[in-house]
């Protein structure tokens, strides 16, 4: 049974609680300050290994506001991880998906936590549908923008932040440096946790969506609001429902995520290093 978390008290502040999770990893890492984050969603993980050296990994929930994860796939921990230009990745293997119920503070308190810890740049990956016949299960597209049919938002009261170049031009341009085949696509994000109808996939495309999923938008826009520099990439894990012929599942999304894992965490590396 998890234990009372306090951002389920409305009358907390989160950020007070993000700063008390960033205390919580310098003292159990040694690392005082982390100068990029990355949140590893389904197929991303290896890239943890690749990046450079891992020098601690503690459980997520020894930290201050974390949630145990409810999905395979997600493995539960966080990482320092020391790169080879001598700056520090703080590696997020603990997602809390919106559709898990917990309320939408809990859902960016990593991204919050992450800017708390110094980052500057916050990285937000995940497995998706493609909506796009083009593009094949495997294929990772970096995020360009997003639509967030969520009916919810990180901010809370009177908070007006531009999302305007949410997911940076500036990163992108750097991930195609490395990868110039790389495509990019709005990204929308569902509620969950069912999987989009073949209706609604429609009504993704005819909006300006080219790529559906249920996370990563809330993320963004909180780490906008942190200051944060955003680059976003989905690993298309199936085509869309209607898009696609066969019944979807979750064991398909971790099978692709599976198989593409190699490529996909050595071009995440690769872009980690050239920041």
């Amino acid at each position: 049974m998890e234990q009372n978390n306090p951002l389920d008290d409305p009358a907390a502040d989160p950020f007070a609680i993000a700063a008390a999770a960033a205390s919580d990893i310098a003292e159990k890492t040694g690392v005082e300050r982390h100068d990029i984050a990355l949140t590893l969603g389904s197929g991303w993980a290896k890239a943890a290994d690749l990046i450079g050296e891992t020098t601690a990994t503690i459980p997520a929930t020894e930290i201050t506001g974390f949630s145990r994860p409810a999905l395979e796939g997600h493995v539960g921990s966080l990482r320092s991880v020391l790169l080879p230009n001598g700056k520090r990745a703080l590696i997020i293997g603990a997602r809390t998906h919106y559709y898990e119920g917990h309320g939408v503070r809990r859902v960016v308190h990593s991204v919050r936590t992450a800017a708390a810890t110094g980052a500057t740049t916050m990285i937000l990956t995940n497995g998706a549908g493609g909506i796009r016949e083009s593009w094949k299960p495997g294929s990772p597209v970096l995020i360009s923008d997003h639509i967030n049919l969520t009916a919810d938002s990180p901010l809370e009261g009177a908070t007006f932040i531009d999302l305007t170049d949410l997911y940076s031009s500036r990163l992108r341009d750097v991930a195609k440096g490395i990868d110039p085949s790389l495509d990019e696509g709005v990204y929308v994000q569902f509620r969950g946790p069912h999987y989009e109808t073949p209706a609604e996939v429609q009504m993704a495309k005819t909006i300006g969506g080219h790529i559906v999923g249920m996370s990563t938008a809330l993320e963004a826009i909180a780490a906008r609001q942190a200051g944060m520099e955003v680059l976003g990439l989905s690993l298309i894990t199936n085509l869309a429902a209607g898009i696609q012929t066969t019944p979807l599942s979750h064991q398909e999304v971790i099978e692709a995520g599976r198989e593409a894992e190699p490529v996909i965490s050595k071009l995440l590396a690769e872009i980690v290093g050239a920041l």
